[in-house]
C-alpha cells in the first residue's frame, strides 16, 4: 500500500482519530497550544476541520454519529475507515526522509505511538538506519567558515544523540 500524500496536519488528525471515534472539536483541543500533542505540533481549530474534511473526501475517515453539544451545536463524531487505520499505522512506522523532519514529524510519530501504548523502538531503529548516511556526511563537515555547514553539523550531532537516547529509552517502554 502506498501512503496517501497527506500534510503533517492531516496525518496528526488521522492518527488522533485512529485512537477512538471523536468529534473534530476534541481533536482540536489535543492539537491546540495547550494540548498534549499541540506542544509538538500546534494546529488551529479551522485547520483541524479542514483536515478532517480532506480525510473524509479521501475515504480515510467517515462520519459515525451526531452527538448533542454540551452548550453549543451538535457535534459529528468521526471514525477512521479500515483504509485510514492501515495508512496511519504504516505512516507511524515510516522513518522521516530528512534530518530537518526529525523535530516535527518524527517527534510527533514517537509521541503518537506512545499515546497508543506502542513502543516506538521499531520506528527509532528504522530512523537511525535511514538517516545514518546523511548524519555521517553532515557530522564530518569541516568548514568552520561556512555558517550553513556548521549549523548542519551541529543539527546532525544533536539528531544522532537524540536518536541514541530515544533508542535507549524506547527499549524500556
Amino acid at each position: 500500500m502506498v501512503l496517501p500524500g497527506l500534510s503533517l496536519t492531516e496525518w496528526a488528525v488521522l492518527a488522533l482519530l485512529a485512537e477512538a471515534p471523536v468529534h473534530p472539536f476534541a481533536i482540536s483541543r489535543h492539537l491546540g497550544p495547550g494540548g498534549d500533542v499541540g506542544r509538538i505540533l500546534t494546529v488551529r481549530r479551522p485547520l483541524v476541520y479542514r483536515a478532517l474534511e480532506r480525510l473524509v473526501a479521501s475515504g480515510l475517515a467517515v462520519p459515525d454519529r451526531v452527538e448533542p453539544g454540551q452548550a453549543g451545536p451538535r457535534r459529528t463524531v468521526h471514525r477512521v475507515t479500515p483504509a485510514g487505520a492501515e495508512a496511519v499505522q504504516r505512516w507511524l512506522l515510516t522513518p522521516v526522509e530528512h534530518v530537518r523532519d526529525v523535530r516535527l514529524e518524527l517527534l510527533l510519530k514517537v509521541d503518537l505511538l506512545r499515546r497508543s501504548g506502542r513502543s516506538p523502538a521499531p520506528l527509532v531503529a528504522a530512523q537511525r538506519e535511514a538517516l545514518s548516511p546523511a548524519l555521517g556526511v553532515l557530522i564530518a563537515g569541516d568548514d568552520p567558515t561556512d555558517v550553513v555547514a556548521v549549523w548542519r553539523r551541529h543539527t546532525a550531532q544533536a539528531t544522532a544523540a537524540f536518536l541514541d537516547e530515544l533508542a535507549a529509552t524506547s527499549e524500556s517502554v
